[in-house]
């Protein structure tokens, strides 16, 4: 039986309430092991921008969910549910290859998969005090 880890999942926070956050638990890999995962897989998250907007997609809150499975025929793969700004982006079949390739580079990943959610649709208030104030937003 296969061990699925989520890395990032949505919880409420105190300014949105719908934050994406880390979470680390689970069993089958040590929790070094984990964090290093967890730390290089938002590090590659955080290499793919929107071409419109100069803000890395992770921060912009377009990532929901990242599931890492740890143990069993499925380790090493990993699922990320994310969204777009808006369903019809010019950007809608390439964001997710990119997100795709910039994943699959991170040691310890042997798969990935995307899928692309639009609900909950995808609001400003998704983005990250980062992403607000790199637009000139507070």
């Amino acid at each position: 039986m296969s061990e699925l880890h989520d890395i990032i999942e949505l919880t409420p926070s105190a300014e949105t309430s719908d934050a994406a956050t880390v979470v680390s638990s689970g069993e089958g890999a040590s929790q070094a092991d984990l964090d290093r995962i967890t730390a290089d897989i938002l590090k590659a998250l955080k290499s793919v921008y929107d071409p419109e907007i100069p803000v890395d997609i992770y921060e912009l809150g377009l990532i929901y969910k990242v599931d890492f499975e740890q143990e069993g025929e499925g380790a090493g793969l990993v699922k990320i549910d994310m969204t777009l700004t808006a369903p019809g982006c010019p950007v809608a079949g390439e964001m997710p290859i990119w997100v795709e390739n910039a994943v699959a580079e991170v040691e310890g990943v042997k798969k990935v998969t995307v899928d692309m959610v639009f609900d909950p649709a995808w609001t400003p208030e998704r983005m990250s005090e980062e992403a607000k104030l790199e637009l000139g937003w507070m």
